[in-house]
């Protein structure tokens, strides 16, 4: 990711530049009022100047994390943008005490699917018509940390075990 590229905590000025990047790439988007429950440190947008390209969101529960929500413009794809957002989001997870982080892609998106894959996430499960507009199955993601040494420094691959 170029160095111009800054990802940083969400803040509330920036939920109109998530919504409106959520409205342009996903087909069924969330409500712009859906985001701002997840204010806080486990929802961070990539930023170059005053412009937000990224976001994502993630949740908590007890020991696992999932990953809700990322989008990247798409004039802003094939940067390293995704990659850098999802870490930075899995290291959170884990600070926060996720042992394992769940997430569901759609079964077509390849482009994620291999991201996702090169991060260490291996396929658990299906989910049928899990999507729609159109109607699509969803791949459920799992990502294990390692139990010694948590999540490798930043921009290195999450260990996992099986």
């Amino acid at each position: 990711m170029d160095a111009h590229y800054q990802i940083r905590l969400a803040r509330t000025e920036d939920l109109q530049a998530v919504s409106a990047i959520e409205r342009g790439v996903f087909s069924s988007p969330w409500d712009s009022s859906a985001f701002r429950p997840f204010l806080g440190p486990l929802f961070s947008v990539c930023h170059v100047g005053e412009s937000i390209v990224g976001y994502v969101v993630a949740r908590v529960t007890f020991d696992e994390g999932e990953v809700l929500n990322v989008a990247v413009t798409p004039q802003h794809r094939g940067l390293g943008i995704g990659r850098a957002l999802v870490l930075t989001v899995v290291e959170r997870l884990a600070d926060n005490g996720a042992v394992v982080v769940y997430l569901e892609v759609r079964e077509g998106n390849d482009a994620a699917i291999g991201l996702y894959a090169d991060l260490g996430f291996h396929t658990v499960g299906k989910r049928a018509r899990y999507y729609t507009d159109p109607i699509e199955n969803a791949l459920v993601l799992a990502l294990r940390f390692d139990s010694v040494t948590g999540v490798t420094k930043k921009g290195s691959k999450p260990r996992i075990f099986d």
